[in-house]
């Protein structure tokens, strides 16, 4: 009996083998992550800003400077200018970045560099100049070119920077202010009022009555006006060039130009350029664009329910 047993367990086992699952599983080849998201292409503007101001302040005769290695580092074969000897370095200079252009070789910016006339003298003190004094500030252009920074990628300058002209400006496109306002109408009365309050009272002025429900705005911290003259009112629209206040929900566009006086007496012209709207018989801010530009987003926008102002008057 015990060998049946053994002979009939052979072919048994075979069968449970062949039904049973195998004892290692394959393992997935794992997938390789890539990160799709772009990396952001570099801006060349502060490096452009950086090379010139620091192109400015090297020396030929100093080849070895710290100045002169962190030009090496963004054009290697930079030529550095050769100053007159005992000519010092500039002191007190501000260099700006005002235009980049670029195109598949690479790209440009301009950049002005603001300084004193012997700082930014190109051609040094002596007799000849001393007959031929410039005072004030001077404001010189310089063109610097280069490649590199797409998707993060390092900055490299082709070389020395180019002195160029002022960038030419862009001509003034018809304005869609055409209505003037007179002084004495509803709505320059209340923009005088507002502005006043908005360029003298500092934070906690209490412009809440000015604003249409919604709308939030902050007075600037650091504005020290004793006086501020309303000198024109302009609107997009006839509607708000009149005397009295039209019908509810009435919206315009205007730019103001006021004349703020500080405290030592100095007269500084400011244009603003806001949206108003009519409630209760009442003018009213919607919004207060961030300049005379209207290119900034605007400085008061809607955020949430506040108080309605007080009633009374065209404030």
């Amino acid at each position: 009996m015990g060998a049946w047993a053994a002979l009939a367990a052979g072919p048994l086992a075979l069968a449970v083998a062949l039904v049973m699952p195998r004892g290692s599983v394959a393992q997935a080849a794992p997938v390789p992550h890539t990160d799709s998201a772009p990396r952001p292409s570099a801006d060349p503007a502060g490096t452009a800003a950086l090379f010139v101001d620091l192109w400015l302040r090297s020396d030929a005769a100093a080849p070895d400077s710290p100045v002169a290695a962190a030009l090496r580092s963004m054009a290697p074969a930079v030529q550095l200018p050769k100053r007159v000897r005992g000519e010092a370095a500039p002191g007190e200079m501000r260099v700006v970045p005002v235009r980049t252009s670029s195109s598949p070789e690479g790209w440009t910016v301009v950049v002005a560099a603001v300084a004193s006339a012997a700082a930014l003298d190109p051609v040094g003190p002596g007799p000849a100049k001393e007959s031929v004094a410039v005072s004030g500030p001077v404001v010189r252009y310089f063109a610097v070119s280069g490649a590199g920074g797409r998707e993060g990628g390092p900055l490299g300058v082709f070389g020395a920077p180019a002195e160029v002209s002022a960038p030419e400006g862009v001509a003034e496109a018809a304005s869609p202010f055409s209505h003037s306002v007179p002084s004495g109408a509803a709505l320059s009365v209340s923009l005088g009022e507002f502005l006043r309050t908005y360029l003298s009272g500092g934070p906690g002025a209490g412009l809440e009555r000015y604003l249409s429900p919604g709308v939030r705005l902050s007075a600037p911290a650091a504005a020290a006006y004793v006086r501020v003259d309303v000198e024109e009112v302009v609107s997009d629209t006839e509607r708000a060039a009149g005397k009295e206040v039209p019908a509810d929900g009435t919206r315009a566009r205007v730019r103001v130009r006021v004349a703020g006086e500080d405290r030592a007496g100095s007269r500084w012209p400011l244009v603003y350029r806001l949206e108003v709207t009519t409630r209760a018989g009442r003018w009213e801010i919607v919004a207060l664009e961030g300049g005379a530009g209207g290119a900034g987003a605007p400085a008061a926008t809607p955020s949430g329910p506040v108080a309605a102002p007080a009633a009374g008057g065209a404030r």
